[in-house]
């Protein structure tokens, strides 16, 4: 493996004060890791480098045809002072099926990791340590090529930027309320939807605005084709406790694997709670919102860890969740997974990965 070359800035920033609240993805560490690939070459000249601007040619393909992968996790300090990753291996992966969907080439699973815990460690002192906080952590490859024609770069350019930040919602782990999208749609299977990539993204904007304008927190979407299959929120994969079982929609291609997904799904299985994989209808939802069957809903995801929901919305219905308060399974997986990623409960094997 190449030895990741590391150059200190000359000129650190100014920390954010203990006092100051972390608005999320705004405050940006002194340094970034680079790496670039050259067809012929591959993965090349990996680095860690001051926090920079980037300069490119105008006729860069990815600011044509959106050819990026983008990916998040965590860094967290645990009390003893140890720097812990949050299963970095699954996002690894995810990065790299990504990749293959959107013909990047692969990043070696051990130079991805050597990356992260590389420039993690170089900005270590950068790690906040207040509760809810974190260093949030994105690689993302661009392509780098300059050429307007439609067909796979030659040349990429993988990064690496740090952020500490607080929580992804202001609300904090209070319910949040949900837009179910009825008019847009985001993915359909067969596209780019499972895909950790912009454009799947970009497609959400519009709809988010609406929502935001509405006083919604995020949009939860229905399949693109039949237009009545819940999938997932914005930011977040989205679960329902209904009738004492946990139901979340099945992967189906259009819907990001999440890794707070999964881990939330093996932590109930652990605990003996019926868990159901499957399609289910946002009229399902519906019925069981206004019976009272549903006893729970929340999102997970890297940003917002778990997110309760305490209201849905479809057209012109508005489905109160819980009487907006947190539920017991929720507040059970969130003190779990953060319990894992602080470092004050021991995680099944594998779940914390320390930079050292």
């Amino acid at each position: 493996m190449q030895t990741i070359r590391i150059e200190r800035t000359t000129c650190p920033k100014e920390k954010p004060g203990k006092d100051n609240p972390l608005v999320f993805g705004t405050i940006f560490t002194d340094h970034m890791f680079m790496m670039d690939y050259e067809e012929g070459k591959g993965w090349i000249d990996p680095r860690v480098v001051p926090y920079q601007k980037l300069e490119l040619e105008p006729s860069c393909m990815v600011f044509h045809y959106g050819q990026e992968m983008f990916e998040g996790l965590k860094a967290y300090k645990s009390d003893d002072g140890r720097i812990l990753l949050f299963r970095p291996d699954m996002n690894i992966k995810r990065a790299n099926r990504s990749n293959r969907r959107i013909c990047i080439p692969e990043i070696p699973e051990d130079i991805f990791m050597e990356a992260l815990k590389t420039v993690v460690k170089v900005d270590a002192d950068w790690i906040p340590t207040k509760p809810g906080t974190s260093l949030y952590i994105r690689p993302f490859i661009i392509a780098t090529d300059p050429f307007l024609g439609v067909r796979p770069s030659h040349t990429y350019k993988f990064m690496i930027i740090l952020s500490p930040v607080g929580a992804y919602y202001e609300s904090g782990l209070n319910p949040v309320k949900i837009w179910i999208e009825d008019e847009y749609v985001r993915a359909v299977k067969g596209g780019i939807g499972e895909a950790k990539t912009g454009g799947n993204y970009v497609a959400s904007l519009a709809s988010q605005v609406k929502a935001h304008d509405e006083g919604y927190a995020q949009v939860l979407w229905l399949d693109g084709v039949e237009r009545k299959y819940i999938e997932e929120v914005g930011a977040m994969n989205i679960f329902f406790k209904i009738n004492g079982t946990v139901v979340t929609p099945q992967l189906n291609g259009s819907i990001l694997p999440g890794v707070t997904r999964d881990s939330a799904l093996y932590l109930c299985r652990q605990w003996g709670i019926p868990v159901e994989e499957r399609r289910i209808s946002v009229d399902e939802v519906i019925k069981s919102a206004e019976s009272g069957e549903m006893e729970e809903c929340f999102g997970t995801g890297t940003a917002a860890v778990v997110s309760p929901v305490g209201e849905l919305r479809f057209e012109q219905e508005k489905m109160p969740i819980g009487e907006n308060r947190i539920g017991e399974l929720t507040q059970r997986i969130y003190d779990t997974i953060t319990g894992i990623q602080l470092g004050r409960i021991e995680g099944p094997e594998g779940w914390s990965v320390e930079v050292k």
